[in-house]
């Protein structure tokens, strides 16, 4: 509906309060009956300000960034961090390498692993998921014949690829325990936004 430009603005609450506040004039006031920000500070003291100056409304977080900020936490617990690192340098090695990311499609019936985000905390977890699905294409790969005689099996990053490929105990279950319990937890935390 509308698009400001606040680059050099101080985006406190008396701010965002204003802004928010124009677009439910426009709007008409008794057409708004919830406000959703994300959960930051400013945010949720302008939610607090609008629903003191318009008592019908209701200010809500956003239930994704949420979600996101809670896996950003589950993500630093050591086990799990290890386990997206792992994942991550898989994903970057054969997206960085055109015959490798190729040799890939190949033996992932053409399918494309979920690129790990930098600011999304969710991608992390989103392709840990795809690597999961991967598995059997990504062991077909590292094993198949083009992959042995290819110089980037001897590198040292398709080495370490290969050997978290083919590390059960330590990569694929903790996967697997990570995938379980982050679907649950996106659930659980999905019925009570509800």
């Amino acid at each position: 509906m509308k698009s400001i430009d606040a680059s050099g603005k101080t985006k406190n609450a008396e701010y965002l309060c204003g802004i928010m506040d124009e677009v439910i004039k426009d709007v008409g006031e008794e057409n708004v009956v919830q406000i959703v920000t994300d959960n930051a500070a400013n945010y949720v003291a302008a939610g607090k300000l609008l629903m003191e100056r318009h008592p019908h409304l209701f200010w809500t977080p956003c239930a994704a960034h949420c979600i996101d900020l809670m896996l950003e936490d589950l993500g630093k617990l050591p086990w799990i961090k290890t386990v997206i690192e792992r994942g991550r340098s898989i994903c970057k090695f054969i997206y960085n390498h055109t015959w490798v990311l190729n040799l890939m499609r190949k033996h992932n019936e053409q399918r494309e692993l979920s690129h790990l985000g930098v600011t999304r905390f969710a991608t992390n977890f989103l392709t840990l998921k795809s690597l999961f699905d991967s598995k059997g294409g990504l062991r077909r790969m590292f094993v198949s014949e083009e992959w042995l005689a290819s110089s980037y099996a001897t590198t040292t990053a398709g080495i370490a690829a290969a050997d978290h490929i083919f590390d059960e105990p330590s990569f694929w279950t903790p996967i697997a325990d990570i995938v379980t319990v982050i679907f649950l937890f996106v659930l659980i935390s999905t019925l009570f936004c509800l």
